[in-house]
């Protein structure tokens, strides 16, 4: 199966050159060679039977074919050596701290900005900056306490960061349910590892937002807050709820008195100490943000500015997510820690910046260019792979509104084997690691590995028509069975 198996001139993940893998994934090699093609196709039906019979589904808006999809699950783990995930780990911490201090300078005494190594204009200028939040203190001043921060690798094989996402990052119930899945359906390829367990994730987050709850001293009540069963990951809203032993509320559930939040329930009012809110700022309040928002809570801000309650993440960590600030983060570690960044950005124009603006404009047939606030492979151009016609209309866009652009070498990410019909090809793949921050900074080991099933794509959301492999981080080598 792995006959016409082709390296491509990219980093695999699996093999060293052709016919050679990897010393962590020869236990792995084997196994699949012993398996023929009949065998996998039963593993991966009972795979997609699993998924469809626990309603683990996402959204693809505008679909014509349907909006409810089961994710795809493919059956090759993707396996990162104790050694690399060590130096992850370390990039991550050292990451999440220094967007924490960010988050509260700039709602507080900007010293950032006054010393003019990121610019004011640039802050300002960003869409989810919350200028609300500007002088509120926030519980134990954590404003990401759950962050989803995209790694690819290059053709060297170094892992760099694409972007961090500290408003609400989504996925990590997938990361949950393709590990119990894969020991499901492949025991014995999972037992020749010692992988690393993730299942105390909800454990851990549940610590996380007990942490920053105001009610000191007493058990908290805490509550996941969705925009209801229409969002695209309803799915994992309700599955962290249930796992951590929580009530999974919508905006209608809750209401606002005295300056404290209520739940709704048959017995009565109860308070709410920490909303880990699955909703955007812009609908979290209509009497702050959006008047329109039917989702919200009138008043939940007011609550949140008098410290009676813990909203995880904080109103206004989407300026972090911002991608014309994100090439400011290795700036932000020297600035906040005084430290060497551990992980490398990948190299960024900024349209707004008229250098960088007329470089793009000049060069858009070798980049791929992003509007700032998209997500899910949306605004985006991938210029090597445009027509003329296409880089015309975004050259236009970016001169119109350079602000919202940035631009980016085409990195050609890591590809990894994956099962099509009766043999395996290479697709490319990304990483996704979670990162949880209370007490201390805890990342999760693994990690949604997002794989992009078309053909020489390299844009991995499922909503682009992505799959997901379960991710191994090794606690030592593999044994040699």
């Amino acid at each position: 199966m792995f006959d016409q198996y082709e390296v491509n001139g990219v980093f695999d993940e699996m093999f060293a050159e052709r016919g050679q893998a990897r010393p962590h994934y020869a236990a792995v090699t084997r196994r699949l060679a012993k398996l023929n093609p009949a065998a996998l196709d039963r593993r991966r039906r009972m795979a997609d039977v699993s998924f469809r019979n626990q309603g683990i589904t996402f959204t693809v808006y505008g679909d014509a074919r349907g909006v409810e999809k089961t994710f795809p699950f493919d059956l090759v783990p993707r396996i990162i050596p104790a050694n690399e995930w060590d130096v992850i780990e370390r990039g991550l911490e050292q990451r999440i701290t220094a967007l924490n201090l960010f988050c509260r300078d700039i709602y507080h005494e900007q010293s950032i900005l006054k010393e003019r190594v990121i610019p004011p204009e640039l802050i300002y200028g960003a869409k989810m900056f919350r200028r609300e939040m500007i002088g509120v203190d926030v519980p134990r001043d954590v404003y990401i306490h759950i962050c989803g921060t995209d790694l690819i690798r290059d053709r060297d094989g170094r892992y760099l960061v694409l972007e961090d996402n500290g408003r609400t990052p989504s996925g990590v119930s997938y990361v949950l349910e393709n590990r119990a899945v894969m020991k499901r359906v492949s025991p014995s390829m999972f037992s020749a590892y010692r992988v690393r367990a993730i299942e105390d994730y909800p454990y851990n987050l549940l610590r996380c937002l007990r942490y920053v709850s105001p009610a000191r001293g007493e058990e908290p009540t805490i509550v996941v807050m969705t925009p209801g069963i229409y969002n695209s990951a309803y799915f994992e809203h309700s599955f962290l709820a249930r796992q951590m032993g929580v009530e999974l509320v919508e905006g209608s559930d809750l209401v606002i008195e005295n300056g404290f939040v209520y739940m709704r329930t048959t017995a009565g009012l109860r308070k709410i100490d920490v909303i880990y809110r699955r909703v955007d700022d812009d609908f979290l309040d209509p009497l702050c943000f959006r008047p329109d928002s039917m989702l919200g809570v009138a008043g939940l801000m007011n609550a949140y500015r008098l410290g009676n309650v813990a909203l995880v993440n904080a109103a206004g960590t989407g300026v972090a997510d911002d991608k014309a600030v994100y090439p400011y983060v290795p700036e932000m570690i020297r600035f906040y820690l005084k430290q060497e960044p551990i992980l490398h950005n990948v190299p960024t124009h900024i349209c707004a910046r008229a250098e960088d603006r007329q470089y793009v404009l000049e060069h858009l047939h070798e980049l791929v260019v992003k509007s700032t606030n998209e997500s899910g492979g949306y605004g985006m151009l991938m210029g090597h792979q445009a027509t003329a016609e296409e880089r015309a209309e975004f050259a236009e866009k970016i001169k119109h509104d350079p602000r919202n652009f940035i631009a980016q070498p085409v990195v050609e990410l890591s590809q990894h084997p994956t099962l099509f019909d009766d043999h395996f090809e290479g697709r490319r793949v990304d990483l996704r690691p979670y990162i949880l921050y209370g007490e201390k900074a805890i990342v999760m080991p693994g990690g949604l590995t997002r794989v992009a099933l078309r053909k020489g794509s390299l844009v991995v959301n499922s909503s682009q028509g992505g799959g997901s492999k379960d991710t191994w981080v090794l606690e030592e080598e593999p044994t040699a069975t």
